[in-house]
């Protein structure tokens, strides 16, 4: 990674990059997943100070809070108690993140900023059977259950629980937003600003994709955390907000992944 800052010398970074999943990957990988993402946020922030970056911006997951921290998710939550523990380790990683760009600014003048992205979905998603989120997995799920003709569809949990979802490209957008006017120590949330229960996602994902049979809750499976909506108040005071709708974002997402036969994966 040096060798690569020092021979390109890139002067701005969206440091985005992660090894991520839902709780399947999440709960099996713990190791993985704390270590890798310590090391990719830590060999890149490092390297964006060597190499005399103007301005990075590091990406972290609205799994950061505490699990049970007052809804909406306001950034002052930050660290105020118990995290979710299925994804701990991603969280702790993430978290160390954050924390480096904010050091790098006290002690050096870095100017290094944070995000954190809600549930992200759209086109290029991730499909695989057990390593995607909820909203990816869903989508595979119907699919494959409509070709198959089979009569029923299990679902993972009570679907009582509450995610809110925003599409990739509205996330591009509102980096290279934050990239141009925001400069404070302080992470900001990305995100839309309203929910959904997974029962009803998975009725919506259900009637886009046209799968007609019925669908089952495992109770025996965990929920994990039982809401996570962002406060964007804070954004939207700066002047960004999304423009793309959780049903056509939906329709767009299966109509790329019938495209580019994401299924095979």
């Amino acid at each position: 990674m040096p060798d690569f800052f020092a021979a390109e010398r890139p002067e701005y970074v969206f440091l985005a990059a992660a090894k991520v999943g839902g709780i399947v990957a999440n709960n099996t990988y713990r190791a993985e997943f704390l270590y890798d993402n310590l090391a990719i946020a830590a060999n890149i922030i490092e390297a964006a100070y060597r190499n005399g970056v103007t301005k990075l911006m590091f990406l972290g997951s609205s799994c950061i809070y505490p699990k049970m921290a007052p809804q909406p998710l306001r950034e002052e939550s930050l660290l105020t108690g118990l995290l979710e523990e299925t994804n701990e380790p991603y969280a702790i990683a993430k978290i160390a993140g954050i924390k480096l760009c904010e050091a790098y600014r006290d002690q050096y003048g870095c100017n290094f900023i944070s995000v954190m992205p809600t549930n992200l979905y759209g086109i290029g998603d991730n499909y695989h059977p057990q390593n995607s989120h909820v909203l990816p997995a869903l989508i595979r799920r119907f699919h494959e259950a409509k070709e198959n003709n089979k009569e029923e569809v299990v679902i993972w949990g009570t679907g009582t629980p509450l995610r809110e979802f925003l599409f990739a490209d509205d996330l591009a957008d509102a980096c290279v937003f934050l990239m141009q006017n925001y400069n404070a120590k302080q992470f900001l949330n990305i995100g839309v600003g309203h929910d959904i229960s997974i029962k009803d996602l998975a009725y919506l994902v259900k009637e886009v994709i046209g799968y007609e049979g019925n669908i089952a809750f495992d109770t025996t499976k965990p929920d994990g955390t039982p809401r996570k909506l962002m406060d964007v108040s804070r954004l939207h005071a700066l002047g960004w907000k999304h423009t793309m709708e959780l049903k056509e974002g939906i329709e767009l997402s299966y109509r790329d992944f019938l495209q580019k036969n994401y299924a095979e994966r």
